[in-house]
């Protein structure tokens, strides 16, 4: 857990890491699903959670040759805390949030096995 506040500060001051943070709050995914989810390139998608993962956010869990990242338990609580801050309703966060319950609908399907430990989170905090 970081506790740089201008790392922690910079990992949320773009507007597609705040679309990840928001997507892996509660539920892990790889680099391929956000990338589906948010319709962007893999390397794009993967760029932005090394910026995330370096400020110390995110929790991972190697499966096979995926890698799922949640949200570290230690920041649920202000991930939270400043989406109901800041937050009104967003139509792109209120897209990618359809996205992603739909992507996850055909995980069993898709090349993603799936996170055997970060399974989803009950409580975004």
């Amino acid at each position: 857990m970081t506790k740089n506040l201008v790392t922690f500060s910079r990992a949320l001051a773009e507007p597609t890491r705040w679309r990840i943070i928001r997507l892996v709050l509660v539920d892990a995914l790889c680099v391929c699903e956000l990338a589906d989810i948010l319709e962007m390139p893999q390397s794009s998608v993967s760029s932005h959670v090394q910026i995330i993962r370096k400020a110390g956010l995110l929790e991972s869990e190697k499966c096979e040759k995926w890698t799922y990242f949640r949200i570290a338990p230690g920041y649920r609580e202000i991930v939270g805390n400043l989406e109901r801050f800041f937050a009104a309703p967003d139509a792109i966060l209120n897209s990618d949030a359809n996205r992603s319950r739909l992507r996850l609908a055909k995980r069993e399907d898709s090349c993603c096995p799936g996170p055997k430990i970060l399974k989803t989170c009950n409580s975004a905090n």
